[in-house]
Order: C-alpha cells, then sequence, then structure tokens
C-alpha cells in the first residue's frame, strides 16, 4: 500500500478525553440525553476530560444547539474547554482528503442515490457494502458522466473487506469495510471522514455512543489507520425504543427534558428515570458517577413509553 504522507496535524493533548457530538438538528430526546450522561460518566469515571462537539455540516434549525446545551447542562453534564463546531474545521477535513488522494486512495463515485441503494441491497458482497461501482472508471467514462451534469462524490479505495474492533460491551466485533464516502457530491465532508479526524485532533480516546453506529465502526477505524491515526476505544450503548421497537424520536409524545418538565417533572426526576433504565441508582449525574460501573449496564434497549413513563430495562 502507498504510504501517506506525512500529517501536518497538531499533537492532540496528553491526557484522553471523552466526548459527546450531538447535530442541532433538533431538541435532544431521552435517548439522546441518555447516551450522552453514558459518555460523560465513561469520561469522567476514567478521570478523562469530556470534550462538546457540535456536528453541524448538515441540518442545523436555529436555537437547537443552545436548546441542547442547556438540557445538558441542566442534568449536570459538564465539559472541559469550549464547545467545538465541524463548521470551523472544515480546513482540516479538506486536507485529510487530500492526504488519501495523494497516497492514490481515492476515487470519484457519480453514482446516483438511487443506483447506491440498489447497489448496497444487491445480492453480492456485504450486506449494504458499496460495491465499487465506479471504481475503475476510464477518464473518458469520468468525462462523460462530468459531461452529464452528474456531480462527483470522492470515496475511499480500501483495500480490505473487514476490520476488527474491540467494544467495551460487546466485545471483538468485525464488520465490512467498503469504498465509504469521504465528501459528498454537494462538497459537504462525510459523517465517517469528519468523525475520524475530529476524535483524533481532539484528543478523543474513549467513544461512547449508541449501538446503532456499531456495524459503521470499522470503516472508521480502518480509515483512522490509513491516516495514521490512534483507533479509540469504543463502548456502543443499547438504545432507547419506543414501544413498537422503533428508535426513540419526537413523535413518540414527552420525550425532551423540556417536554417532561411541562409534565410536571423535575430535572431531578427525569435524571433519575434515566438512571433507572440503566440500572443505577440516584438522581444526579455526580450521585451517578459514585460507583458507576459500565460492566453492570445493560445489553438490551429500553423501551420507554413517554405517555405513562414505564418502561423494561434489559440485565446485563
Amino acid at each position: 500500500m502507498t504510504a501517506m504522507p506525512t500529517d501536518p496535524a497538531p499533537s492532540p493533548p496528553a491526557a484522553g478525553a471523552g466526548r459527546y457530538a450531538p447535530s442541532p438538528s433538533g431538541d435532544l430526546h431521552l435517548g439522546n440525553l441518555r447516551t450522552a450522561l453514558l459518555a460523560w460518566l465513561f469520561a469522567r469515571g476514567t478521570g478523562r476530560r469530556f470534550v462538546l462537539r457540535i456536528d453541524d455540516l448538515d441540518r442545523v434549525r436555529p436555537g437547537a444547539e443552545e436548546r441542547q446545551l442547556g438540557d445538558l447542562a441542566a442534568l449536570g453534564i459538564d465539559w472541559d474547554g469550549p464547545v467545538l463546531h465541524q463548521s470551523d474545521r472544515l480546513g482540516r477535513y479538506d486536507a485529510a482528503v487530500g492526504r488519501l488522494t495523494e497516497a492514490g486512495l481515492t476515487y470519484e463515485c457519480f453514482c446516483t442515490r438511487r443506483e447506491i441503494h440498489q447497489a448496497a441491497t444487491a445480492p453480492h458482497g456485504p450486506q449494504g457494502a458499496y460495491p465499487g461501482t465506479c471504481r475503475e472508471l476510464t477518464p473518458a467514462e469520468r468525462d462523460a458522466r462530468r459531461a452529464a451534469g452528474r456531480p462527483a462524490a470522492l470515496r475511499l479505495r480500501a483495500a480490505r473487506p473487514d476490520f476488527e474492533i474491540t467494544d467495551r460491551l460487546h466485545g471483538r466485533y468485525r464488520g465490512p469495510v467498503d469504498d465509504l464516502v469521504l465528501r459528498r457530491g454537494d462538497g459537504i465532508p462525510a459523517y465517517n471522514l469528519t468523525v475520524v479526524v475530529d476524535d483524533a485532533e481532539h484528543g478523543i480516546d474513549q467513544v461512547v455512543r449508541g449501538d446503532d453506529l456499531l456495524p459503521s465502526t470499522p470503516r472508521q477505524a480502518y480509515l483512522a489507520t490509513l491516516l495514521g491515526l490512534p483507533v479509540p476505544e469504543y463502548a456502543h450503548v443499547p438504545l432507547v425504543l419506543n414501544t413498537a421497537g422503533q428508535r426513540l424520536a419526537k413523535r413518540d409524545g414527552a420525550v425532551t427534558l423540556a417536554d417532561r418538565r411541562h409534565h410536571g417533572d423535575s430535572v431531578r426526576d427525569v435524571v433519575a428515570l434515566l438512571a433507572t433504565s440503566l440500572g443505577l441508582s440516584g438522581d444526579s449525574a455526580e450521585e451517578l458517577l459514585t460507583g458507576f460501573d459500565p460492566g453492570r449496564l445493560p445489553r438490551t434497549p429500553w423501551i420507554l413509553d413517554p405517555d405513562s413513563l414505564v418502561c423494561t430495562a434489559g440485565g446485563p
């Protein structure tokens, strides 16, 4: 494989850190708050710094970030340093893409969303993996697609089919690696790239997030190795689901902190509810930190009925 050029990025801080990185697309619901609380407990429980990053490269709703920060602070979640924003770091993502391109590890992809969906669901290769439709296009074929007005995304030219990570809750996990998108057709850096670059440069060595992101993690870890960046410790925690077994969403009723307070719950009531769902006891973040043991966390989703606040939390 072609050697990567030297990375001019600054060295991360010496102390490790955990993080929470919401998108400012709306208010945080109880599932988001539960994951944020867990990320904070994991970090503070191991003496790490805690970083808050706003992933604001996609949909941004006015006022959402301020409300999110207010809700996190109300729960007792604090963070170190200023709040970081991906929109301030476009040059860093361009630099990482440039390094990969210089090493011959990228190619243009002209597939439409429909073509990508059809390719990803075809009965060949790993489920959901992009099969490399545009990988070996000739210069003439690329020119023809540009002439037809097709925008080009930029994909990684992966050199292996899978990669293994170790997760704090799931153990050893091997997942598919495909030619993931690095930069979308509209020029926006893709999530799988930005999260890798940001975590490394901010000194994040512990990533706690929902287990719906576990299947994409081997791709990110592999990309980190190509960029010469450290692979963090992972802990993918169970999600909060509605009574239909779907991911909790605003449409499910009174599921935000503001909703619960409107219904008469105090912030401590909400923290206690989240704690109960995790098999913990307490009604403040600091109280939950005392004796926090990740090994005793549930491994199954929390099923929440926000109307009756009846929940079923799985065992370890």
